[in-house]
């Protein structure tokens, strides 16, 4: 999980203000870029209107949304995720336990941004908060008692499936694709 979900999240479920993503054509260009194109092409697509307010820009049929590259992050980051993984997300925000029984899973086949490895809310890089770069991959969320094997260290190997955010209720499995 990158630290664009965390600020898209703010938008989705915080209902701050964010960065309008610009034309619609663009904003499903970048978020279908997320995810295979049999997912990505039935899914709703999320951006900002012109006060940084989410909008959908595209209702879906399938059950899966994603949203397209948050501007204001240092790399692309470009995600899709199914309904348990919005959820996920929603409990992530709100600090309150994820959803009992409900795994999600997130596609992020463009990469993501840098993010904490430590600290689920951490906005940017600071002494001790273990920050990685991440490439193209998936994620397989609330999944905590079926990671057991993987590596759940502070500074993970990134081209390696690893633990994000060990031993936090938003422990999740990072499985890099390339």
């Amino acid at each position: 999980m990158t630290r664009r979900v965390m600020l898209v999240s703010l938008c989705v479920v915080g209902g701050l203000s964010c960065p309008a993503l610009g034309q619609d054509a663009d904003v499903i260009k970048s978020a279908e870029s997320a995810a295979p194109a049999a997912i990505a092409s039935g899914a709703t697509i999320y951006g900002f209107d012109e006060s940084g307010m989410l909008m959908t820009v595209r209702e879906g049929t399938n059950g899966w949304w994603c949203m397209g590259d948050y501007p204001a992050s240092p790399g692309p980051d470009p995600m899709c995720g199914d309904a348990n993984a919005l959820e996920w997300a929603q409990a992530w925000m709100g600090k309150t336990d994820p959803p009992k029984g409900k795994v999600g899973f997130m596609f992020m086949l463009a990469g993501g941004s840098d993010s904490s490895n430590t600290d689920p809310y951490a906005m940017a890089p600071a002494e001790g908060n273990h920050w990685v770069t991440t490439g193209p991959h998936v994620m397989v969320l609330n999944a905590t008692g079926m990671m057991a094997g993987y590596p759940d260290t502070a500074d993970p190997d990134t081209s390696m499936p690893y633990v994000m955010w060990p031993g936090t209720p938003y422990a999740h499995l990072m499985i890099p694709v390339q």
